[in-house]
Formats: C-alpha cells, structure tokens, sequence
C-alpha cells in the first residue's frame, strides 16, 4: 500500500549550498580552470560547504584549496540562486568579497583544479560557456558595482575550529 502521509510520501528536496569568493588584484580577479565533466572550466574559486562548517569558514577553505592563496572574507556580496545545467539540481551559491593575504605556490591544489589565475573582467567575459557558470559574472559584477553587505549578517551557532 503506498504511503499516503504528505510528510513521508515526498521525496525530500536538498539544494546545494556553495560558497565562492571574487579576490580582485586591481582589475584583475582570481580565476580557477578545473576540469569538469571532461571539459575545462573556470570559475571563482569555489565549492560546497561541508557538514559542521561555517560559510565563512567553507569560503576560505576552498579558496586554499583551490588556489594555494589565503584570502580575508571582506563582504558578502550576495545569495543566489540557480539551477545547474551540469547537474539539474538547485544551487544557493553565497558570493563574498575577500582580499588576497597569502600564497603558497607549492601547495597541492584540489583534484581536477589544472590551476589559478587572474584574469581582467573582459578576459573571463570571452570565456563565455567555458564559465562553469553565468554565478560567475553575476557575482563579479555585483562586486564592481559595488554590491557589499557586513559579513555580520550571516551568523553560525556551530562550534568549529576556525579555518586555517
């Protein structure tokens, strides 16, 4: 007999929940290019927040990882939504703004990461569907447009240690 309860009878809905940082260097932003699905892509550095983590703490985690570079979070630059045409699933990406403290360029990058780079807003505009996403030139624009609120508004009951 099926179940008929509404509450037990639907298959539970999870979006992904991202993070992902736009670090400028003057006109230049970092940038990663990463294989994905057997393309290369590039995107901010970026990725998904883990179980018992902050977002602030996810956002400069994956930026290490991915770049070898330790950022400072300065801002949230915004929450957005979309449907992943890699994937189909529903994605919360938080975009934050952050500044470049560090870099460790000896330091393994993530797998599928070929490597870091900055790249000016009209090189990462020609990419065009080389973008792992259309969050990547939003979140850019949002941020020379001058798009910041406090990293204040975002609060975490967890108790974790801080990354890194």
């Amino acid at each position: 007999m099926a179940d008929s309860n509404p509450i037990t009878s639907r298959s539970v809905w999870c979006p992904h929940v991202t993070v992902a940082c736009v670090v400028a260097d003057g006109d230049r932003f970092l940038m990663v290019e990463e294989e994905v699905n057997g393309r290369l892509a590039y995107n901010q550095p970026a990725g998904h927040l883990d179980d018992k983590e902050s977002l602030i703490s996810a956002a400069m985690r994956e930026t290490l990882e991915e770049t070898g570079w330790t950022v400072t979070l300065d801002h949230l630059i915004g929450v957005h939504q979309w449907r992943s045409t890699e994937h189909g699933d529903g994605v919360v990406r938080f975009s934050f703004g952050a500044h470049a403290v560090s870099h460790d360029p000896d330091r393994p990058l993530d797998a599928g990461i070929r490597r870091a780079l900055w790249l000016t807003r009209d090189e990462i505009v020609a990419l065009g569907d080389r973008l792992r996403s259309p969050l990547v030139l939003m979140s850019i624009d949002a941020w020379l447009a001058g798009q910041r609120h406090p990293l204040d508004m975002l609060h975490s009951l967890l108790v974790e240690d801080r990354y890194p």
